[in-house]
């Protein structure tokens, strides 16, 4: 049997954006992935469908025989022929104990790879607006264990060297021995006063820094109750954080966001909500699905010559109806004689995906804009309009059409159903009072929400809810439930700047 191959693959800080490029495809090749805790979960987003995914997280105290186990998996599986990748927080070779894993793989004859990635030290300094080099400040950067017993006699280090150092340090695994680095390097003869930093979680929402001095840096730790991982910085450069911090003055810094959104369309929402410092949790409440009986869909792109108009009201629609096109051997050619009209930019924006663009797009995403839209474009009474549309949209827009004297068709395109286990991970981020945020983008998402989680039980929490329109704020409402913002312009972006300004708001009152 022919051996596969290991990838030492660096995860990065916990951004699951810092990964390489390398890294990322790996990741979508591998039949096996072995990561830590120190990854973030959002990277497993990479692997195919069918890998095997192991879970190798180790405390301290365990450490050997958690290492030696690692070492024996990878070449396992890769003696059994398979492609492994071993997903490692920060760099494999930076105090990440890559280089056991390597040497274990060089002794087994197992071929491998090691793929760099961003170190916890680059990250931590970026993110906290502390440059390791500057300028007249710190020509060099030291990298140090602060892992060991530093008040056991001897020790490989040589804490003189490290007083005297001219740059920045920076200590990994360091918040447990604090105190006895601070002791050490000001009985080296480091200054007292020497600005330090302890950064926590670095690249996160959930980072935390605390500034102070080489002499105060471990009580305000203590104080602070700051927990392992983090890195600490030491040097002049710390003095610069004040003028240079960025990560976290984004607006949804630290907000925990739940994306209630069908998993195949939460990725955009939740990227957007990320870039602007939230936690974000996809907990898809709705799962999109082909209809029951296709027939009527069928048979109305068999018939398109029969209709004046189509009107797609969301993304599935679009998706939906072509497919049904496409399998039937037509193309956007089949469209000729019917005008289209798209509700929202996102809509459009598929259609166009399809070679087609919207005659019609209403500047409101609702149903009374979308009638006045096509009573200005064309008069409505005697139009043959085709709305192909979920199983459980509802009437509001058939019957307005149906009042102005057009013949409308409806046909199900999809069936909206209750993600289960999405509504269920909401249900338990509420109980637990993990989440500060729930946005909803439809009144699917409201009822997906409903399956798991009562109303009063809503009412009794903290949580704010972000509602993209009037129609899901009714159904909100109807639940006796209060959206804290409704996106003026209902779409995505006008959701995400309506809890921004919410946020403001709040940091403005407090």
């Amino acid at each position: 049997m022919k051996r596969g191959k290991v990838y030492l693959v660096g995860a990065g800080p916990g951004d699951a954006g810092l990964i390489t490029v390398r890294g990322a495809e790996l990741l979508g090749r591998a039949d096996v992935i072995v990561y830590d805790r120190l990854a973030s979960p959002r990277l497993l987003r990479h692997a195919r469908r069918g890998a095997e995914l192991i879970y190798v997280g180790k405390e301290a105290a365990s450490e050997a025989s958690g290492q030696e186990r690692i070492n024996r998996l990878l070449v396992e599986h890769a003696v059994a022929g398979k492609t492994v990748v071993r997903l490692k927080g920060g760099d494999p070779l930076i105090f990440g104990r890559g280089g056991e894993e390597a040497l274990a793989l060089a002794a087994a004859k197992v071929d491998f790879e090691i793929v760099p990635g961003v170190t916890a030290v680059s990250a931590a300094a970026a993110c906290a607006g502390i440059p390791v080099t500057h300028r007249g400040l710190a020509s060099c950067l030291g990298l140090v264990t602060g892992h060991e017993s530093l008040d056991k006699a001897g020790g490989g280090l040589d804490w003189s060297a490290l007083a005297a150092w001219p740059g920045t340090l920076a200590f990994y695994m360091a918040v447990a021995n604090l105190e006895a680095i601070g002791r050490r390097l000001t009985a080296g003869g480091m200054a007292g006063a020497t600005p330090a930093a302890v950064v926590r979680w670095a690249g996160t929402a959930a980072q935390q820094v605390l500034t102070g001095t080489l002499a105060d840096i471990a009580e305000k730790a203590r104080q602070a109750n700051l927990e392992p991982p983090a890195i600490v910085l030491v040097g002049k450069v710390v003095s610069l954080r004040e003028s240079l911090e960025w990560f976290q003055r984004r607006p949804l810094f630290g907000q925990r966001i739940a994306v209630t959104r069908a998993a195949d369309q939460a990725g955009e929402l939740a990227q957007r909500l990320e870039e602007l410092g939230a936690a974000v949790t996809e907990c898809p409440v709705i799962t999109i699905q082909p209809p029951a009986d296709l027939s009527p869909l069928r048979q109305a792109v068999a018939n398109l010559r029969a209709f004046d108009w189509i009107v797609f009201a969301s993304v599935h629609a679009v998706e939906a109806f072509f497919a049904a096109l496409t399998e039937a051997g037509g193309d956007g050619r089949s469209l000729a004689a019917c005008r289209l009209c798209c509700v929202g930019p996102a809509t459009a924006a598929r259609l166009g995906q399809f070679g087609l663009h919207a005659d019609l797009q209403p500047e409101a995403y609702n149903t009374d804009n979308l009638i006045e839209a096509l009573a200005r474009a064309t008069d409505v009474r005697g139009l043959r309009i085709l709305c192909p549309r979920s199983d459980v949209a509802p009437p509001e827009l058939l019957d307005a059409l149906a009042a102005r004297g057009a013949g409308v068709t409806p046909v199900v395109a999809y069936r909206t159903q209750v993600d289960k286990a999405g509504a269920e991970c909401l249900a338990r981020l509420v109980k637990e009072g993990n989440v500060d945020w729930i946005t909803f983008t439809s009144s699917s998402t409201v009822r997906g929400l409903l399956s798991a989680v009562e109303p009063e039980a809503m009412r009794h929490q903290s949580v704010r809810l972000a509602s993209i329109g009037p129609a899901t704020s009714a159904t909100l409402r109807r639940a006796g439930l209060e959206p804290a913002v409704e996106a003026a312009e209902h779409t995505m972006v006008g959701l995400v700047d309506a809890m921004i300004a919410a946020c403001r708001g709040r940091e403005v009152r407090e």
